[in-house]
């Protein structure tokens, strides 16, 4: 996670003067993407620290964009629940999923 993490944190400074829809488009991706992977069963703690990681890397990249920084958390939260997904498990239990292939 820390890795993702400090891609997504170089990314943004590269993508910083792009505008918010724009941003939130690609970091909506990439959130999708990371869940896809990782969406297992007993991860959801995980999952939910991740996006609240992103969610502040990308507040903090915000507030650089401007001397004057008008991004306040209520702010934040409102652009990050319009272009970022909620965590939630993808996947279901391994015996769930081998057994539709494997029927005995």
């Amino acid at each position: 996670m820390r890795a993702k993490l400090r891609q997504i944190k170089e990314a943004l400074r590269r993508r910083m003067h792009d505008s918010v829809p724009e941003q939130g488009k690609w970091l909506g991706q990439v959130v999708r993407g990371y869940f896809a992977y990782h969406a297992v069963p007993t991860n959801s703690r995980a999952l939910g620290a991740f996006r609240s990681h992103v969610v502040d890397r990308w507040r903090r990249a915000l507030r650089r964009r401007s001397q004057k920084d008008h991004m306040t958390w209520t702010r934040v939260e409102r652009i990050a629940d319009a272009w970022l997904p909620q965590p939630r498990i993808l996947h279901p239990w391994p015996d769930r999923r081998f057994a539709v292939k494997h029927s005995r």
